[in-house]
C-alpha cells in the first residue's frame, strides 16, 4: 500500500503547545502527548496568532464578546483593544501553508485558536458557545482539515479519531496530487472501506453510492463531494458496535480456511472485545495472524487492520 512518509505529514499546531512562551503570561502550556509522542511521527508547524498580529510578550489578555449579536475580541481590561478583524485577516493571510496541512491541533478555551467551548461574554457573564477567531477562519477556509484541541487528545477515542483522519486526509492528498481517475477513486474507497464501516455503516454504504452512481460525472466535482462525505464520516466516534461489524466481515474471509478451533476462538476474542472485556488491538491481531497464513489482496490493501502505526498504541486503548 502506498502509505506516506510520517516526516511528510504536516500538522499545524499552536505554538504554546510546543513549550514556547508564546501566552499572554509569558507562559507556555507544553504538551506531554504532542511532543513526547506525536513529535516522532508528524512535522509540525506551529503559529501564534495573537503574536503573529503584533500583540506583545506578556500582554493583555483577550476575550470573545457579544455586542449586538455580533462576536468581537477584544481586551479583557481596555475595551479599545479590538483584534477581531486582525484575527480572521492573519488566519487568511496562512493559506498557503494550511494548504500543506493534514492536521491542525489547537490550544483549549483560547479566544483566537480554541475550537469549540470558547467563552463568550454577554454583559459580563461568559457562556462556553464560542470558536476562537483565527480557528473559525481556518475551518471556513479548510473545512475538511482534521482539527481538534490538546485537552480532548486526553481521550483515547478522540485521540484515535483525530489521528486516523490525519492520516486517511494524507492518503487523500497524496492521491490527489497525481491526476484522478474514477479508478483511484475506487480503489481509495476499497482501502479504506472497513475504516467507512467502524465508523457509521449507514454513512459507508452512501460513500460507496456516491461512486457507483456518479461514476460519469466531472470527476473533481465528484472528488470533491466524496472527500467532504468522508470527512463527516470519520468524525462519527467509531463504536464497539461497529468495530464488531466489521470484524465479523472481515473475519468471512477466513471461513474456509479456518478450522473448528480456530473459528471458536476467533469468535470468543470478538465477542470479548464487543463486551469491553478486550481492546480491540487483540481481535485485530488475531487477524492479522490468520491473514499472515491464509493471504487475502482485498484484505492485505485494506488499512483497517493498520490505520496508523502500530507503536502509537492507538488500538490498545479503545
Amino acid at each position: 500500500m502506498d502509505t506516506p512518509s510520517t516526516q511528510n505529514i504536516k500538522i499545524g499546531i499552536s505554538s504554546c503547545l510546543l513549550g514556547e512562551k508564546v501566552r499572554f503570561d509569558s507562559g507556555h502550556k507544553k504538551n506531554a502527548y504532542v511532543t513526547g509522542v506525536l513529535r516522532d511521527y508528524f512535522e509540525f508547524l506551529p503559529f501564534c496568532p495573537e503574536v503573529e498580529i503584533g500583540l506583545g510578550i506578556p500582554r493583555e489578555a483577550i476575550r470573545l464578546v457579544s455586542i449586538d449579536g455580533e462576536i468581537r475580541c477584544k481586551g479583557s481590561k481596555n475595551d479599545d483593544l479590538d483584534v477581531t478583524d486582525k484575527l480572521g485577516d492573519i488566519a487568511e493571510k496562512q493559506k498557503q501553508w494550511h494548504e500543506t496541512l493534514c492536521g491542525y491541533i489547537l490550544k483549549k478555551d483560547s479566544p483566537s485558536c480554541g475550537m469549540e467551548r470558547v467563552k463568550i461574554y454577554s454583559e459580563g457573564m461568559p457562556t462556553r458557545k464560542g470558536t476562537g477567531l483565527y480557528t473559525q477562519k481556518v475551518m471556513e477556509n479548510f473545512p475538511c482539515l482534521p482539527m481538534e484541541e490538546e485537552g480532548r487528545l486526553e481521550d483515547a477515542h478522540l485521540r484515535e479519531n483525530f489521528i486516523q483522519r490525519v492520516y486517511v486526509y494524507s492518503r487523500w492528498k497524496m492521491m490527489r496530487s497525481q491526476r484522478l481517475t474514477i479508478t483511484h477513486l475506487q480503489e481509495f474507497h476499497a482501502k479504506h472501506k472497513y475504516i467507512f464501516m467502524s465508523h457509521s455503516q449507514t454513512k459507508s454504504r452512501m460513500l460507496g453510492a456516491l461512486l457507483a452512481e456518479n461514476s460519469g460525472s466531472d470527476i473533481d466535482s465528484l472528488a470533491d463531494k466524496y472527500l467532504d462525505n468522508m470527512m463527516r464520516t470519520l468524525k462519527c466516534i467509531a463504536s464497539r458496535k461497529n468495530h464488531v461489524n466489521t470484524l465479523q466481515h472481515i473475519q468471512g474471509y477466513l471461513k474456509k480456511y479456518l478450522d473448528a478451533e480456530d473459528k471458536a476462538e476467533l469468535n470468543t476474542i470478538i465477542e470479548d472485545y464487543r463486551k469491553g472485556l478486550l481492546p480491540l488491538i487483540v481481535p485485530i491481531t488475531l487477524l492479522r495472524h490468520h491473514f499472515r497464513k491464509h493471504p487475502n489482496n482485498y484484505i492485505t490493501q485494506s488499512y483497517y487492520m493498520s490505520p496508523h502505526p502500530g507503536e502509537l498504541m492507538l488500538l490498545n486503548n479503545i
